[in-house]
């Protein structure tokens, strides 16, 4: 019934343009293709991780799909560490600044990513002027000073923070970290507090991938509900959406929400992306630091993404957000980890140089079958 719910209204939207253009693929009419962020209006809010390109205007394309379709943005990189405090004393707010104009010219719910992360975090944050480990000390006043600085120059225009990024392991204990071994296992409770002392108004976020592995889950459970026990203002966590065609199953991605929700925060789906490409292991995560090599089989579709692909692509799409409908009441927000596939990390990761198809929008910025899969889920 799906299919054939998506296939039909691809037809109807596609018969404006079939007479164009002949020998090639018909485009949609722009006034045909319905805004996401007016279908789920009344769902959850909708948006992207956002690059250089877009927010400072150079992908025109780019930001006439992202003012259509988006009510929320996410920055990819720019306000991470080692971009927006490269050095001791020096702080580079250009690109975040612009970033954040962005969305308030067009009334979109902002939020800052990342202020803790064991990831692009450059390695004088952990050391001193000899190279050599810091304090406990030294470094929750160097957490609180980047925390506060970042934090409270937005104070009041972002609107939520994803405070501590990818601190558990995939079998729910907190990763080895630098942040952990000098601070200790509180260094999670002193950030969340740093970053409501900047901005009490904020939402704050725990934000991770895999959360749908049960064991995972259940120490993502653990983290957040000690927090909230100890009085930390955690407003929600971050579920990061980097999927496969074969993973997760629907019901562990129903089960991570509900079960999250049950804690009494927000839940939100947070990096929405669904890899089609082979991979080279059973790893499912979203370590950043692993690669792969290259080979010819890894790497099909480089020509083209044949039909069959596209409706596997689509059909998972649209199991996903018949989950998150259902879940409405819990989920607040659901954001895609780019805009269109020639944006996608995935073309980088776990291997560089693939072409990857993970989003809704195709690489010539049209809505692709899986665009029109989950539009046909909140008609249905």
């Amino acid at each position: 019934m799906m299919r054939l719910t998506w296939t039909c209204l691809l037809a109807l939207v596609l018969v404006t343009a079939a007479c164009e253009a002949p020998g090639e693929e018909p485009v949609p009419a722009e006034e045909a293709v319905p805004a996401l962020k007016e279908v789920f209006a009344d769902a959850f809010l909708v948006g992207a991780a956002l690059n250089p390109d877009q927010f400072f205007g150079r992908d025109t394309l780019g930001v006439a799909l992202i003012t259509k379709h988006f009510n929320t943005i996410t920055p990819e990189n720019v306000m991470k560490w080692e971009q927006i405090h490269p050095e001791p004393d020096r702080y580079d707010f250009e690109a975040a600044d612009r970033f954040v104009a962005f969305g308030e010219e067009r009334d979109m719910f902002i939020v800052g990513h990342t202020l803790v992360w064991h990831n692009q975090t450059p390695d004088w944050v952990f050391e001193d002027d000899r190279g050599e480990p810091l304090t406990r000390e030294a470094l929750l006043e160097r957490m609180r000073d980047h925390i506060q600085t970042v934090v409270g120059r937005y104070r009041g225009r972002v609107d939520g923070w994803d405070v501590v990024n990818e601190a558990l392991n995939e079998d729910g204990t907190l990763r080895p970290t630098r942040w952990l071994e000098i601070i200790g296992e509180d260094y999670l409770a002193h950030a969340f507090r740093f970053a409501n002392e900047a901005d009490p108004q904020a939402e704050l976020y725990y934000n991770d991938y895999s959360l749908t592995n049960p064991a995972k889950r259940e120490g993502a459970v653990r983290l957040v509900q000690g927090l909230l026990d100890a009085g930390v203002p955690v407003t929600g966590i971050g579920m990061q959406g980097h999927y496969a065609l074969t993973y997760p199953t629907l019901e562990e991605l129903e089960t991570s929400i509900t079960t999250f929700a049950g804690l009494g925060v927000d839940v939100m789906i947070t990096e929405l992306d669904v890899a089609v490409l082979p991979r080279p292991s059973e790893y499912w995560g979203a370590d950043i630091t692993r690669r792969e090599e290259l080979r010819a089989e890894l790497d099909p579709y480089r020509e083209a993404f044949p039909d069959s692909m596209q409706q596997a692509l689509a059909d998972r799409y649209a199991g996903f957000f018949e989950v998150f409908l259902r879940q409405q009441e819990a989920l607040t927000r659901v954001t895609f980890w780019g805009v269109t596939d020639g944006d996608s990390w995935l073309n980088d990761w776990p291997i560089r140089g693939r072409t990857s198809y993970p989003l809704l929008f195709d690489r010539a910025y049209r809505p692709k079958p899986a665009f029109f899969a989950v539009v046909a889920t909140a008609r249905e």
